[in-house]
């Protein structure tokens, strides 16, 4: 008993002792990349499977896809919570989604919220959550459910307009706007989400006629109130009407809280011709999105441009495009594309997106969303050029526009024992960490892990560690200095 007892205080002495001592080792920047994936809703596209299933399968299939994806070692989700002016999250505003239980404005039953149980299980493991809103479709043509009697059909007709097989609001009326604002200003109030997103429908892309003519688009009565004698034409006022909304919806984020970050996916050609050699729809023209505006004005944190061709495609050049981009963007804000992984195995070759992450990765601020989530888990080719491409996890690049104040260094303890070591740490004095950085040196080789905040501790498989560094970052991705630990 007194060999125990003895045995005992010698490790605990140990354990006190090698706390971190001055720094004089400096471990390496830790790699930066934004790697997100789209979680689509609409349809049942990723999440849940299928409308009307249990909760407790709903929450395990939401759990299985975060869980695959921080494995992948992505590092954000793009969360669909507004597909059809409805709601996946508890809302005072607009009914629940069919999506869930299979009919319009039934709460899952027993209760929770989707966005709440998203945001936490993502953060558990180190994932952004951005909420991702389609701001005026008003219908979809393959419902299941009739509308729910606080649906927006229903309690305001008068805002909705039936193009073609669409269902849309009106985007020059004020109240469809104030609708659009209220709504995601509330989610950015009651939740933490880190980003909103908006996708690439604005005005509806065109419908036919019998004739094969493009429809225009119903709205009549709003440009004889609105538009008619703003001294703008029919088109430049439908413009300006997404250009003030796009304005005031990312002023509003920021006021309410400075670190969410305010993103757009709009369809990746803004204009044909623009480089020269593209061809396609013309975004600027047929849905009235100015989307080189919302980037070069600086009124979006992230554009992630639509991207859905090939890169040896010669009128839509994946290549060409992100070059052409990158060009618009004389305020630095994040470009990071989103790439079509569901069209792998159609017209898409299995090395395909595996090259343009590389052609992204030239840029000085790397980052891609994949759509979809669940397309890129269940097609093990490309699963497997994800987990080839993203070998190493990485942090999320910083946004200084934002804030570029560096949390302060945390606190580090390292515990010694037989043939381990047990590394400790916790928040210094300040901001509250999103990610821990944690680097270890072996042998003069670092090694780097990036931890969710929740995590707090860690045990090393080996004795072998002769540098330990810790660092926390905030929710924008600003890094502390490094605390190291270096054995004695």
């Amino acid at each position: 008993m007194t060999a125990v007892l003895c045995l005992s205080a010698t490790i605990l002495f140990a354990a006190n002792s090698n706390s971190p001592a001055p720094v004089t080792v400096f471990p390496p920047p830790p790699p930066r990349e934004f790697r997100a994936a789209w979680i689509a809703t609409v349809g049942n596209i990723d999440w849940p499977s299928k409308p009307g299933l249990p909760v407790a399968q709903q929450k395990l299939e939401l759990i299985s896809l975060l869980d695959r994806a921080a494995q992948l070692h992505f590092n954000a989700v793009f969360f669909q919570v507004r597909p059809v002016s409805d709601a996946l999250y508890a809302s005072t505003i607009e009914p629940w989604s069919e999506y869930l239980m299979g009919r319009q404005g039934q709460a899952p039953l027993p209760f929770y919220d989707p966005l709440t149980f998203a945001i936490a299980e993502a953060h558990k493991r180190g994932l952004e959550l951005h909420a991702w809103f389609n701001p005026f479709r008003a219908a979809h043509p393959d419902a299941k459910s009739p509308p729910a009697p606080n649906h927006i059909t229903r309690t305001h007709p008068e805002l909705v307009h039936r193009y073609g097989s669409q269902t849309i609001l009106d985007p020059g009326e004020p109240a469809t706007q104030a609708r659009a604002l209220a709504v995601m200003l509330d989610v950015v109030k009651r939740y933490d989400v880190d980003g909103v997103v908006l996708d690439d429908y604005f005005y509806p892309y065109p419908d036919k006629d019998r004739n094969g003519r493009d429809l225009d688009f119903p709205d009549n009565a709003s440009w004889q109130k609105y538009g008619a004698n703003s001294g703008l034409s029919r088109d430049d006022w439908r413009r300006e009407n997404v250009n003030r909304f796009v304005q005031k919806l990312s002023l509003s984020i920021k006021t309410a809280k400075p670190w969410v970050q305010f993103g757009i996916s709009p369809f990746g050609i803004w204009r044909a011709q623009n480089p020269p050699q593209i061809r396609g729809l013309d975004a600027y023209q047929k849905i009235f999105a100015d989307s080189r505006k919302w980037l070069a004005n600086g009124w979006v944190d992230y554009l992630s441009p639509q991207l859905y061709w090939p890169i040896a495609s010669h009128d839509q050049s994946f290549s060409a495009l992100l070059n052409w981009w990158r060009a618009q963007n004389p305020q630095g804000r994040h470009l990071w594309p989103a790439l079509a992984d569901s069209s792998v195995g159609g017209k898409f070759s299995n090395t395909e997106i595996f090259n343009q992450v590389q052609l992204v990765r030239a840029q000085a601020d790397p980052g891609v969303v994949h759509y979809h989530l669940r397309n890129v888990l269940d097609n093990p080719k490309l699963a497997n050029v994800v987990r080839t491409q993203y070998v190493r996890p990485a942090l999320v690049p910083a946004s200084p526009w934002l804030d570029a104040t560096p949390p302060a260094p945390p606190k580090l303890t390292v515990g010694t024992w037989w043939k381990s070591q047990h590394v400790q740490w916790r928040d210094g004095l300040g901001k509250p960490a999103r990610w821990w950085v944690l680097q270890t040196r072996t042998n003069g080789i670092w090694t780097t892990q990036i931890l969710p905040a929740g995590q707090t501790d860690i045990y090393l498989d080996t004795f072998g560690a002769d540098a330990i560094a810790i660092r926390s970052a905030d929710r924008l991705g600003n890094l502390s200095a490094p605390t190291v630990w270096t054995k004695k």
